[in-house]
């Protein structure tokens, strides 16, 4: 969309998806967390190498963020997934986090470990097919 204004800075794709959340003046911690990526592999992958995946980020099926929340009931969780945006909210913490991947807002699933006071968010990336993820 082009900007009839010839005041304007930045156009609409320069601004950062999720960028509506992200409230400075909010005084609420942010919390610790930790990004980590899965890929499924059979033994055509661990011994043969049929399929040509490795062990990089390129090839991995899914983001799996774990979310340290310290004295919070699952009740008190607000999440909003969007495709390339988490934004968590609780009473105490919030954490807007913008993904390193897209993802898949649809097919996400997330579980409260509460003996762990952990929040496990796992996420489908959504990629386009190339050589490296072909399946």
């Amino acid at each position: 969309v082009k900007s009839e204004n010839k005041k304007t800075i930045w156009s609409t794709e320069e601004v950062p998806e999720g960028s509506e959340f992200d409230d400075t003046w909010d005084p609420r911690e942010k919390p610790e967390y930790e990004i980590s990526f899965k890929q499924h592999v059979g033994t055509e992958d661990v011994f043969f190498g049929m399929t040509g995946k490795d062990p990089s980020t390129a090839c991995c099926e899914d983001i799996v963020i774990k979310i340290k929340l310290p004295e919070t009931k699952y009740s008190d969780i607000t999440l909003d997934i969007q495709d390339k945006v988490l934004d968590l909210r609780t009473p105490k913490k919030k954490l807007l986090l913008h993904l390193p991947y897209p993802v898949n807002s649809k097919e996400g699933r997330a579980r409260f470990l509460s003996d762990e006071e952990t929040l496990e968010v796992t996420l489908r990336v959504s990629r386009k097919f190339d050589f490296i993820n072909s399946s």
